[in-house]
């Protein structure tokens, strides 16, 4: 898979929006995962906690989703050879987990046979992920409806969703004539709902801002200086702001939102790091042994304070989307629920990282979408390096 873009306008300065959630009675804080006993904590990877989420969140049987697991893990060795098969015309790589197929958009069709030996399917489109790209900056740059919540690119259709809310009068049309883009890479879809960020730290564990709130751990990591810490979502704090997770302190030393939505909470005292991320009720910890990019398609999971160990399927990236408190670019796109105080949680697929949660539409309830900053962009501007064994 190709990187998403490197975050832009990466920085120390971002404004905090956040829900001041009181700790309810069990939650239990630490720096990786709060220790019952002076054991230390062991990943369980292969427990069925996993499979049992995928199970129910995605409705598949016990065999259905182990055989998910091992055809992903398969379709990431085979996506970086066939991407460097397509070469320049490589335009996007789509995962199905119905057909367990990898497929790799290519947007010249004589490229379409050496990716095709590897063992990938491949499609010829007109865009690819560098055109879709364009043309999401060129909507970027373009003044849009409060009423238009974001856009994203969707590969696999080889054109650019742009959202509304349902009932609306967005002007659609407007957009896409002051940002001057082909119409007919333009497909309109409606959701109920405007995203909002979920403002409220092991992977997954909750913290607190000593200013008010809850956010969730993205992953523990170090900084370029090899202290201690962790990656989380730039709109639960701004720099300085200080944090409390267990009997550990840290405070805010990068943050940048809106525009994107990342942060790194650096420890001041008792930060203890592990490469896991909690499963909550699902039991276990799952662990993290690298951050390569899943390709589209593929299942993924989400831990958060909130709502716990949810699963889903990602389905776009380089979203935008605007949020009440600004608009934040690069979002990655998913099935999976969440609620406020899973923010900054931990996205994994498999053992790879993934990202941190950002916001979105809906609930564990009844289901929703949730995006999330992906960490690559962030371990590549600031330094940071995740804590993978």
């Amino acid at each position: 898979m190709r990187p998403s873009p490197v975050i832009s306008a990466i920085g120390t300065g971002a404004l905090a929006f956040g829900l001041v959630i009181t700790m309810a009675p069990g939650v239990n804080a630490g720096t990786a995962p709060t220790l019952p006993s002076p054991r230390t904590p062991v990943a369980d990877d292969e427990a069925s906690t996993m499979l049992e989420a995928l199970q129910r969140d995605l409705d598949l049987t016990p065999f259905e989703a182990e055989e998910l697991l091992e055809a992903q893990d398969e379709a990431l060795d085979l996506d970086e050879e066939a991407t460097e098969a397509a070469g320049a015309a490589y335009g996007g790589s789509v995962f199905d987990t119905d057909t367990l197929e990898l497929t790799v958009l290519v947007t010249d069709a004589d490229a379409a046979e050496a990716v095709e030996a590897t063992g990938a399917a491949a499609e010829v489109v007109s865009y690819g992920v560098d055109g879709l790209a364009d043309v999401v900056e060129d909507l970027n740059a373009a003044d849009a409806d409060s009423d238009v919540v974001g856009w994203y690119p969707d590969v696999a259709s080889d054109t650019v969703v742009v959202e509304v809310v349902e009932g609306s009068d967005a002007d659609v049309d407007a957009l896409v004539e002051a940002a001057g883009v082909d119409p007919s890479a333009i497909e309109v879809q409606e959701v109920s709902e405007q995203p909002e960020t979920y403002a409220n730290i092991i992977g997954g564990l909750a913290y607190y801002m000593g200013s008010g709130g809850r956010c969730s751990v993205g992953f523990p990591a170090t900084n370029s200086s090899g202290q201690p810490g962790f990656v989380t979502a730039g709109h639960c704090g701004r720099v300085g702001t200080s944090v409390t997770i267990g009997n550990g302190r840290g405070t805010f030393e990068r943050s940048v939102f809106p525009g994107n939505d990342a942060a790194f909470v650096r420890g001041t005292s008792n930060f203890t790091l592990y490469n896991l991320v909690s499963r909550y009720r699902s039991g276990g910890y799952q662990s993290v042994t690298g951050s390569n990019a899943a390709p589209i398609g593929s299942s993924i999971c989400r831990s958060g304070s909130t709502t716990g160990w949810h699963c889903g399927t990602i389905q776009a990236r380089n979203q935008t989307v605007r949020y009440p408190q600004g608009t934040v670019y690069y979002m990655t796109r998913t099935s999976v629920c969440a609620e406020p105080g899973d923010s900054g949680g931990s996205f994994i697929s498999g053992t790879q990282a993934q990202g941190v949660t950002s916001g979105g539409s809906g609930n564990c309830r009844s289901g929703g979408t949730t995006f999330y900053q992906e960490v690559d962009p962030i371990e590549r501007a600031w330094g940071v390096r995740l804590r993978t064994s």
